[in-house]
């Protein structure tokens, strides 16, 4: 009944109804070309990724001397929610995960500063590498 009334309005008024759709497209159009637009959004969280290498060396020993303390470690940064942990033969990757909104370059550099106090538990001639 309503949708029926809007039609005769526009159907009696055609001059207005064009006017109308010129305006909204035109609103359109402008508001289209303001709006900031990325291609590809960026939906992932801010992680950090540290990368520890240790050739010969199985999953255990690489878990229980590269991966935990570097873990244990970066649980206790400011603003991080998760620390994820894998480790494989001869390879260490710890995942740290922030809180939405934190700035990237501010997390890597936190995560930089807690590496430095773990360096002194890690075998010799490990060094722990940030990922990109």
């Amino acid at each position: 009944m309503v949708i029926a009334r809007i039609i005769a309005v526009c159907a009696e008024n055609r001059g207005l109804t064009i006017l109308a759709v010129l305006a909204a497209s035109a609103w359109g159009l402008f508001a289209l070309q303001r709006t900031p637009l990325d291609a590809i959004p960026d939906l992932s969280d801010v992680q950090v990724i540290v990368f520890t290498e240790w050739p010969g060396q199985s999953p255990d020993l690489v878990e229980d001397q590269i991966t935990y303390p570097i873990s244990a470690r970066l649980l206790a940064a400011p603003a991080v929610r998760f620390v994820r942990g894998q480790s494989f033969f001869g390879l260490s990757f710890v995942y740290a995960i922030f809180e939405d909104g934190t700035d990237i370059y501010w997390a890597r550099s936190r995560v930089l500063e807690y590496l430095s106090g773990v360096q002194g538990l890690l075998p010799a001639g490990v060094t722990p590498v940030l990922g990109p």
